[in-house]
């Protein structure tokens, strides 16, 4: 049954019409799974062929004005000047404490306009928060929260290029995190080499009405070559696959970027930015919980939550994701554990009072395919 408070995507008609089963994500009802296999099957189409999602639920904030590019910079982790105009970067929004608010990708588009991408839940406090820092010390910038005016639909997998090339879409980005502006159908489209599977694959951001038709025919397509419509289930098991962090999971307001080895993505030499002082300090402690991987050596999924011990019985960590993987066939995780303990050292997992023994490994799980 539909819970009319949540809010709807573009695609929540044709998503029911399918009988997929919806639940509750960010505040959003959003599909979990379709029939005719569920998420193994759409976890496997979009490893092997190529899988269609549904992210119409992320946020779309544009900042624009004089200067709008250099405002961002000075509140997210990551430096907009290490990428120029046509290309994108994740990004996280910090508390002044290192917590991280959320994690987001920005799309630079000129130095007065910056299109960012925050999670669901998220996308409002993102806006009010640039908003009241741009009131403050950068007139002429303005924050404008779009995000029932834009429709997302990724497309993810090996055949991907050949599902895009039917639709006139274009497929000849230089590099993995460019985008495009593009047409179809007479409407205006962006086309970013993007995503979240670990997949070669592109994100469409496209108007909020035009979705519906832009879906059907990516449906249509994708199926001819034995690819899937996919929920946010097999959208788990495939970012888990590739260890990429999920917010409220691996990234936290009590999970600095430090904690859990983004700090790839914080420019440590920007004069400041939200959080940078607590980060720094984080950062040259060097004390503290890290983010390792598990391999599951035994019988048993892990699952969030759950506590990891050493060999003596110790509590070293707990599980921040946990699944199965339908690649390789047995449980895989992330979790937070001691920095003393580090990858290639044996652990157990306590899986609801049985102990099942894993190895901390260094992700990703299964070899990449975001830059074929």
């Amino acid at each position: 049954m539909t819970d009319n408070s949540l809010k709807k995507s573009p695609l929540h008609d044709a998503h029911v019409a399918r009988n997929a089963k919806m639940a509750d994500f960010g505040g959003w009802d959003m599909p979990i799974e379709f029939p005719g296999g569920g998420v193994k099957a759409e976890h496997t189409a979009t490893r092997e062929a190529v899988g269609l999602f549904d992210v119409s639920h992320m946020g779309k904030v544009r900042v624009s004005g004089p200067r709008a590019a250099d405002f961002v910079n000075s509140c997210f982790t990551n430096d907009l000047k290490r990428i120029e105009p046509g290309k994108a970067q994740y990004t996280m929004c910090c508390a002044p404490d290192g917590g991280v608010i959320d994690d987001l990708i920005q799309y630079l588009r000129s130095d007065e306009d910056v299109l960012l991408v925050p999670n669901a839940s998220n996308a409002t406090e993102v806006a009010e928060l640039l908003t009241a820092e741009a009131a403050d010390r950068a007139p002429g910038v303005t924050v404008s929260d779009e995000h029932t005016q834009h429709g997302i639909i990724a497309v993810q997998g090996p055949k991907a290029d050949e599902v895009m090339a039917e639709l006139g879409l274009p497929t000849h980005h230089p590099d993995f995190m460019s985008f495009l502006d593009a047409q179809w159908e007479s409407h205006e489209v962006v086309v970013c080499r993007s995503g979240y599977t670990g997949e070669k694959g592109y994100e469409i951001i496209c108007p909020w009405d035009a979705t519906p038709a832009l879906w059907e025919a990516l449906v249509a397509a994708a199926e001819e070559r034995g690819g899937l419509p996919a929920g946010l289930g097999a959208r788990d098991t495939l970012r888990t696959e590739m260890g990429y962090p999920l917010h409220g999971h691996e990234l936290s307001r009590e999970i600095s970027p430090v904690m859990a080895r983004n700090a790839w993505a914080v420019g440590w030499d920007k004069e400041s930015f939200w959080g940078s002082e607590a980060l720094a300090e984080q950062r040259a402690a060097k004390s503290g919980r890290l983010n390792r991987g598990l391999k599951v050596t035994g019988r048993g999924i892990p699952r969030e939550g759950n506590e990891i011990k050493d060999s003596e019985g110790t509590v070293i960590g707990v599980v921040t994701s946990g699944t199965f993987s339908p690649t390789l066939g047995h449980g895989i995780g992330i979790a937070l554990v001691d920095r003393s303990h580090t990858f290639g050292d044996q652990v157990v997992i306590d899986v609801r009072g049985r102990e099942v023994p894993a190895e901390l490994v260094k992700p990703p799980f299964v070899e990449a395919g975001v830059r074929a």
